[in-house]
């Protein structure tokens, strides 16, 4: 799966999200699931991989050092969980959550890692997001900025050998999607609505944020990541 591919599958994903209730997980199977078929096929014989939208369609729980967990893409080597990866895709109140999303990353790297397995971290954020209040109105818009990843900046200087808390590579994706008046567009439904009626939406990566992360860190770049990914699990 190429940069191009990946794009689309974003958008596919953020159709459905449109299309569903927010605790449906169908979006999750379409980004989850391309993500380990590309996986899967670049690995090939010996190797196997459990997500929702592929294998056997559904999340498994790997063995951590201090609790079994529950992951977005687990990866098998014969008969053994030797890595997984987990996806966020933040589609709206990013500042509101951003520092669980980063805590509960921390957690669960380190809880996987300190077992002798590898763990990797897709976070994929609008450039521009809505943030709702609890009646579903758009109080503000939120800009990503570095000031927004900073903490994820630090993080890509880590020495993973020292913090094991580090994932072995990350992927971040800052999407630009189709232009909006923010002015007329006040609430979800009308968000909704907006990208809904336009159908087929074409996203680009954003140039907004500069490339100042270290190299635990991947900006923009799907393909030049998920070769990294292969190349660490071929060599366990």
């Amino acid at each position: 799966m190429e940069n191009k591919e990946f794009l689309e599958i974003i958008s596919s994903s953020f159709v459905k999200f449109l299309e569903t209730s927010a605790r449906s997980n169908k979006k999750l199977k379409i980004l989850h699931g391309a993500i380990a078929i590309d996986i899967e096929k670049r690995l090939g014989k010996g190797y196997a991989i459990c997500s929702l939208g592929c294998g056997e369609g559904k999340e498994v729980k790997i063995s951590g050092r201090y609790m079994d967990k529950t992951v977005d893409i687990a990866v098998y080597k014969g008969e053994n969980d030797i890595a997984a990866i987990g996806v966020k895709f933040v589609m709206n109140n990013y500042s509101q959550n951003s520092n669980n999303y980063f805590e509960n990353m921390l957690g669960e790297t380190a809880n996987i890692r300190a077992n002798k397995k590898k763990y990797f971290q897709i976070l994929i954020l609008p450039e521009e997001l809505p943030y709702y209040d609890n009646s579903g109105k758009i109080t503000h818009w939120e800009k990503i900025t570095t000031h927004n990843i900073n903490k994820y900046i630090k993080l890509s200087n880590d020495d993973e050998d020292v913090f094991f808390h580090t994932p072995i590579k990350t992927l971040i994706c800052i999407i630009k999607l189709p232009k909006l008046d923010i002015q007329t567009i006040t609430n979800k439904t009308q968000y909704k609505k907006h990208y809904l009626d336009i159908g087929s939406i074409k996203l680009d990566f954003s140039t907004n944020i500069s490339n100042s992360f270290g190299e635990r860190v991947v900006l923009n770049d799907y393909e030049d990541f998920i070769k990294k990914v292969v190349f660490f699990l071929k060599s366990i």
